[in-house]
């Protein structure tokens, strides 16, 4: 009857009226993983930080949405193109040909935000569908969960940064003709693919500032990946702005090409903690990668910008190539470096005192079992090198006897 408990024997356990051999067999939950029906409420923290990932999809497609209706098509349109497009003609062949180029303006803030949106939902997706599945096999940490999560999402976006880096590069031909770094100064027209490149840089780290809130970062961590971040930030926005797009390509590729070896040695080292020879690695190129930026920064700045024809302050035409702007650029440039180093160098010396302590632990525990087995032996054979004689051996029991 529904609503009434069955009466159980106090005896067997099994209810009343029916036969006790007969039992249901038994289901153990220890395999079934029980979901919690506790819900965060709508809008509230954990409900945005748990669905964050699913709210800006829904925002990026109101955008494409956008597309379809010739109302919203304009303002769409700024939000998901590339702006400021620029046809030159070129009669250089025995046909007349088009080229388009694009420049920088308000409107590239649009463009910003909207693959921002983007960042924020591949991060998700490399997030969940990659790092979440290898996490749950090789249970790491709370510590080492957060750094693998890291090394991972920066790996790919190095990884890829510098694939398509190179590939602007050689199509330019700015690997082998270095003077295009500085020649033809102010570089205000620049090919889609450049544009393009510097719209989604500015796009990924600025998602890295809402990712700190998604991600749950400690408090502590905070102000260095604030630091981490602003520091991308103002050099690449600073290289897009004062028409240097060239110069901040090779070093963007040159840095990121470092920090990529860094995370993958470092991801190495997860899976294996023997296998360190990735950190040596960086380390060489990472003090050459140093040398080589402050290098070029040095040749560009210094010689082939101050000796360019064209010189002065001119906002309308984009000619920055005034002796304050270069010192500045420069002194940024040189400092952000420095800064690096000392970063750097701390980091060795942290990582040296730590395999110095590890070793001296190792010799340790191994000269304790040592010790123990040579104390087990003095036992045996007697206390600080005296044997341990029996009655019947001693020299004044044989007397007796003999007496």
């Amino acid at each position: 009857i529904t609503g009434l408990q069955t009466c159980s024997s106090p005896f067997t356990g099994v209810p009343l009226g029916r036969d006790p051999q007969v039992r249901k067999p038994h289901i153990s939950n220890m395999g079934i993983r029980k979901k919690s029906n506790k819900n965060p409420p709508v809008l509230s923290h954990e409900f945005i930080i748990q669905n964050h990932a699913d709210i800006v999809s829904c925002v990026a497609m109101v955008f494409l949405l956008g597309l379809m209706f010739e109302v919203t098509s304009k303002v769409a349109v700024l939000f998901i193109t590339v702006q400021y497009n620029v046809t030159i003609s070129n009669n250089e062949g025995p046909e007349e040909t088009t080229l388009n180029y694009f420049q920088h303006g308000l409107k590239d803030l649009a463009t910003v935000f909207f693959y921002m949106l983007v960042s924020i939902i591949m991060h998700a997706i490399i997030q969940e569908y990659v790092l979440d599945k290898i996490n749950r096999k090789m249970h790491f940490s709370k510590t080492k969960h957060s750094k693998f999560n890291e090394s991972g999402q920066l790996s790919a976006f190095y990884l890829f940064s510098c694939g398509w880096g190179i590939s602007i590069l050689s199509s330019e031909n700015l690997l082998s003709n270095p003077i295009g770094l500085w020649e033809g100064y102010p570089h205000t027209l620049m090919p889609f693919q450049m544009k393009f490149y510097y719209i989604c840089q500015l796009g990924y780290w600025l998602h890295a500032f809402p990712e700190l809130y998604f991600q749950k970062t400690k408090k502590e961590d905070i102000p260095r990946q604030v630091v981490y971040i602003s520091l991308y930030l103002v050099h690449i926005a600073g290289a897009y702005l004062l028409n240097l797009n060239r110069l901040g390509l090779v070093l963007l590729v040159l840095h990121y090409f470092v920090e990529l070896l860094f995370h993958v040695s470092r991801l190495v080292y997860f899976s294996n903690e023997n296998r360190q020879t990735g950190f040596t690695l960086w380390a060489v190129l990472f003090v050459l990668g140093r040398l080589l930026t402050l290098s070029l920064s040095v040749l560009t700045m210094g010689f082939g910008l101050a000796g360019a024809e064209e010189q002065g302050l001119d906002f309308a035409s984009g000619n920055f190539n005034v002796l304050f702007i270069r010192i500045t650029v420069l002194a940024a440039i040189c400092v952000t470096q420095a800064f690096m180093m000392w970063k750097f160098i701390n980091f060795q010396l942290r990582r040296w005192r730590e395999q110095a302590h590890a070793q001296t632990q190792t010799v340790k525990k191994k000269a304790a079992p040592a010790k123990s087995k040579s104390s087990k032996k003095d036992k045996a054979n007697g206390v600080n090198g005296a044997l341990a004689s029996n009655g019947a051996d001693s020299p004044r029991a044989r007397k007796e006897k003999s007496s």
